[in-house]
């Protein structure tokens, strides 16, 4: 299948941007990217329509005219420090209820392929070393963020079973690339100033994809008849401890990694004691990936390495403090 006018939801964002440069660069100009905030980085030529929000009552009607393929890359995000009263209602709001309503508007419109980017928050938090996630373990959301997740997952799912629209799920790990942000640019901005860091003893092993590698997936399976109605992961297939990790952010700023090898058993308590036992899961426990079904299925490999994919972050990086 190759669409001939695709939607691509949360294009002002760090995923859903640099599907839509692809898109562009591949020549799919009938692009429909419906934006809150408009971006100087969005390629030109795209029929850019302002939306106000998304939620349970959005239009999308007008964007739909003539879609054959949506990948919907918009959702509230999720945040370390959530001021929502009811965080889960919010996240329900964006990423259930909103997306949903996209989905059934999709599906009436004659849209034959709906491509949604979840989470791997939606089978948990991490797993037990060296046994990774696949495709088919059973859901075990654990925070608002997941759950909505899940729930839109799920509700996608039922649509699919009664309409004629494909479906595709997509649940990356964390992603990473130029111009990150959150804990990955906090953790490249402390070893860019020198700054001792207590994960040393750390050896976990964590699945990262790179952002190129993300998007050659979403487009591989907006594509890829085998991926009709599959659920995937995706990782960059090269999996690396925390501490290993910093190691090689150090080296491409060309900055020595002081990692100081703290026992993380001492660090865990400490953490569940100051009530940032999220966090140190991040930091000390596991989270991998099995990529079998990917190459399987559709034949796909990531086609950028952890390292080269690290060494274009740091670049950056180090760009962006020059000017």
């Amino acid at each position: 299948m190759i669409p001939k006018s695709i939607l691509v939801t949360g294009a002002s964002g760090f995923v859903g941007k640099a599907v839509a440069q692809r898109l562009a660069l591949m020549g799919m100009y009938k692009l429909i990217l419906p934006l809150r905030t408009l971006s100087k980085d969005l390629p030109q030529g795209m029929d850019v329509i302002p939306i106000s929000d998304i939620h349970g009552q959005s239009d999308w009607k007008e964007m739909l005219n003539g879609v054959d393929l949506v990948v919907h890359a918009a959702a509230r995000v999720h945040v370390m420090r959530e001021q929502a009263p009811d965080a889960l209602a919010a996240f329900r709001k964006v990423n259930v209820e909103g997306t949903l309503n996209l989905a059934r508007q999709a599906a009436e419109a004659g849209v034959k392929r709906f491509v949604f980017i979840s989470s791997i928050k939606v089978l948990g938090e991490g797993t037990s070393l060296g046994i990774p996630f696949t495709a088919e373990d059973v859901p075990a959301p654990s925070d608002p963020y997941g759950i909505s997740k899940f729930e839109a997952e799920q509700g996608l799912k039922a649509l699919a079973m009664v309409t004629n629209m494909e479906l595709v799920i997509i649940r990356p790990v964390l992603v990473y690339g130029p111009g990150v942000k959150a804990n990955f640019q906090k953790m490249t901005w402390w070893l860019y100033k020198g700054i001792p860091l207590p994960f040393g003893a750390v050896r976990n092993r964590r699945s990262l994809v790179f952002l190129d590698n993300l998007v050659d997936f979403i487009v591989t399976c907006m594509n890829h008849p085998a991926a009709a109605n599959q659920t995937f992961l995706v990782s960059d297939g090269d999996d690396v401890s925390t501490s290993d990790l910093l190691r090689k952010l150090a080296r491409g700023l060309g900055k020595p990694a002081r990692l100081v090898p703290i026992p993380v058993w001492l660090m865990s308590v400490g953490a569940s004691a100051l009530g940032k036992q999220a966090l140190a899961q991040r930091f000390f426990g596991s989270l991998q990936v099995d990529l079998s079904k990917n190459q399987q299925l559709l034949g796909w490999t990531p086609p950028v390495s952890l390292d080269h994919g690290l060494s274009l972050t740091t670049q950056h990086f180090l760009d962006s403090q020059r000017t």
